[in-house]
């Protein structure tokens, strides 16, 4: 009996060359969507310069390239520099900062979210003058949340930071830090109608030198903030952003801040904005721990030369004048060279009992404190009746 069973269907080649062809397609396509991509950084970046030209914030790069494909978009800027004109108030002459290497990644699919990683050092100088500061880092890098439009959100780390002042060949320490970090984000609003910003800084053993004693040793500090009054993120310099935000009556929101340096514990809340002359003005509620160990660093026997404050006297002795005191001083340096000293230094336990008295008991962290204000007025910053320090105009 002859087989009747039907022959077998052939399939059509193409269909086994039609996945691989697809791929091939979409590989071309989104070679083509990378390059565009890797094309439009160049122009992105000019505009963006441009904008922050007339901000008075010139940036450049020396040689730029990009790389990453297929699934990023990787940019090195070599021999970058930022030129700052018009961004303090007064004359100060601009500077320049120069850094070697910046490298900006994004992801291809996700691009409103930059990293960037940036390499020590950098130096920062005068225009036309020799490096007059150098700064290192163990590791620097940022996050950027928004882009290409207005930033939402900005982080800012760097690892082991050390400013040093530079004469020549000879460098100087002027701050150190285990690590700095700086965080901000919009609170509210939105980048082009009144933005209320955010910001975190955290610092784990920093240190200042030629600013204040107490900064000079290695301290902890944690300072988060809320700044209102900006109109947008319009470019411009910061002195006009800090006229613009003082005619609208903004100020920034100390939300919350703590300081440790060793056994002094300090934290502060309060509201501080602007005079009309660019002066800060304001008030802080401070609670201290361990707040004896501060009153020789304030410069108690300076403070003794130019005049005990009547006020403190009047807590402290009440009926005492402070120009008899003075006079007291120095008479007794008249009789016995040094004499007068020795009694000023005994003097400053007098002070620091009139400090005590300006506030109120109380316990901070399981510790004794003093609840008190730190008043800002026309840019001096009084401890009670004690000027201990002066803040420039910010326009």
């Amino acid at each position: 009996m002859p087989d009747m069973s039907p022959a077998p269907r052939r399939r059509p080649l193409w269909r086994l060359f039609l996945m691989p062809a697809l791929l091939v397609v979409a590989a071309c396509a989104w070679s083509g969507f990378w390059f565009y991509a890797a094309s439009e950084v160049g122009v992105r970046a000019d505009a963006w310069r441009a904008q922050e030209a007339k901000s008075g914030r010139v940036y450049d790069c020396g040689n730029r390239s990009v790389a990453g494909f297929p699934f990023r978009l990787e940019v090195r800027c070599d021999d970058a520099s930022v030129a700052l004109l018009s961004q303090t108030a007064g004359s100060q002459a601009p500077f320049t900062a120069k850094l070697g290497e910046i490298l900006v990644v994004a992801q291809i699919y996700d691009p409103k979210l930059l990293i960037a990683e940036f390499k020590a050092p950098a130096t920062i100088s005068e225009r036309g003058q020799p490096p007059s500061m150098m700064v290192n880092w163990s590791k620097g890098r940022s996050s950027v949340v928004g882009l290409p439009a207005v930033p939402q959100r900005v982080s800012l780390v760097f690892d082991d930071p050390a400013i040093d002042r530079v004469n020549g060949s000879v460098q100087t320490p002027l701050a150190r830090a285990r690590n700095v970090e700086l965080h901000g984000r919009i609170a509210e609003g939105s980048p082009a109608d009144h933005p209320v910003i955010e910001t975190v800084l955290q610092i784990a053993g920093g240190s200042v030198q030629e600013v204040h004693p107490l900064l000079a040793a290695p301290f902890d500090a944690d300072v988060r903030t809320k700044l209102s009054g900006l109109k947008d993120f319009s470019p411009k310099p910061w002195p006009e952003r800090f006229r613009e935000i003082q005619a609208v009556g903004g100020h920034v929101e100390i939300v919350q801040s703590r300081i440790q340096q060793g056994d002094l514990i300090a934290v502060a809340a309060g509201t501080l904005g602007l005079n009309a002359s660019g002066r800060i003005e304001g008030e802080l509620q401070m609670t201290v721990a361990g707040i004896e160990k501060v009153i020789p660093a304030l410069g108690i026997e300076k403070m003794l030369e130019q005049g005990v404050p009547q006020a403190t006297l009047d807590r402290v002795a009440p009926g005492v004048k402070s120009q008899d005191i003075n006079g007291l001083f120095g008479a007794l340096d008249r009789a016995i060279p040094g004499l007068g000293k020795v009694v000023k230094q005994n003097a400053s336990v007098g002070v620091t009992a009139g400090i005590n008295s300006l506030g109120s008991e109380a316990v901070l962290e399981g510790k004794k404190a003093r609840a008190f204000p730190l008043r800002f007025v026309d840019g001096a910053v009084f401890l009670g009746p004690l000027k201990v320090g002066d803040i420039p105009p910010l326009f």
